[in-house]
């Protein structure tokens, strides 16, 4: 028998503001973000950029505890890129 975790098992289970939003739903709102950030270009889209990128700060530190080092890894990897692209459209 495996150990692995079922898809739809939620990776931190909580009750906090984003435990009821599906996860499709907040993929495609962080995808519609990024792209008006990086659309927009100038300071306009630099802040807004720098502001999903603050986001996800947050989130990586609450769930930085429970994740892997490889997982820490690729999301502070992302993160990085996040805030390469808001210095690149200013």
């Amino acid at each position: 028998m495996s150990n692995r975790r079922s898809s739809r098992s939620p990776l931190l289970p909580g009750r906090g503001p984003l435990a009821k939003v599906p996860p499709a739903a907040a993929f495609l709102a962080v995808v519609v973000w990024f792209a008006a950030g990086v659309l927009i270009r100038g300071p306009v889209g630099a802040v807004s950029l720098v502001a999903l990128a603050a986001g996800v700060g947050v989130l990586l530190a609450g769930t930085w505890r429970v994740l892997a080092p490889a997982q820490r890894f690729g999301r502070v990897l992302v993160l990085c890129l996040l805030v390469a692209v808001a210095i690149s459209v200013w």
